[in-house]
């Protein structure tokens, strides 16, 4: 995995702060997963954006890894949420998959996951455009890959961090 490049913005309200990785393997989304588990705390929201099979699901199993989380993360396409509850002192991680709900925050309402957030870690795959109204502060994953008939591993990983909770964050760290 390549070294991060940051883009550092002044520590304000409201600040977008972004950091970029590369990614060569499956195993490598998923320990950078891992690692980023360790900065995220309940009340984190993680927008999770990239093509199929760009890796976010591989990513949201090391999120689970690193939080120490009940059950297997797999994709939740079909049943579109699942809790996965801390087998210790941490939060319970909210992994959803908005890619079969149309757009908006409604479309979204009776997965509750205004309620769930402030005591979870929720991450949407998909979840662009849809779940922005559920708080000012949140951490937008977008995983790009190569398409077309290629075998490339490679994912470029940019980590946006937007508002409050994420203007003090070293996201270089992770």
């Amino acid at each position: 995995m390549e070294a991060p490049a940051a883009a550092h913005n002044p520590a304000e309200p409201g600040t977008v702060r972004t950091v970029q990785i590369v990614v060569d393997s499956p195993d490598e989304m998923r320990e950078l997963g891992r690692r980023l588990a360790k900065i995220l705390r309940a009340g984190d929201l993680l927008m999770l954006t990239g093509e199929l099979g760009a890796g976010k699901t591989t990513l949201t199993r090391g999120l689970g890894e690193g939080l120490g989380v009940r059950g297997a993360v797999t994709s939740p396409t079909f049943v579109i949420a699942r809790v996965h509850p801390s087998l210790g002192e941490g939060p319970p991680l909210v992994h959803v998959d908005a890619y079969r709900l149309g757009g908006g925050l409604d479309d979204m309402e009776d997965l509750d996951l205004d309620v769930s957030l402030p005591e979870s870690v929720v991450v949407v795959e998909w979840g662009e455009g849809k779940v922005e109204e559920l708080t000012d502060d949140r951490l937008h994953l977008l995983i790009h890959r190569a398409t077309g008939d290629t075998t490339d591993e490679v994912r470029h990983v940019t980590l946006t961090g937007v508002g409050e909770r994420w203007a003090t964050v070293d996201l270089s760290a992770v």
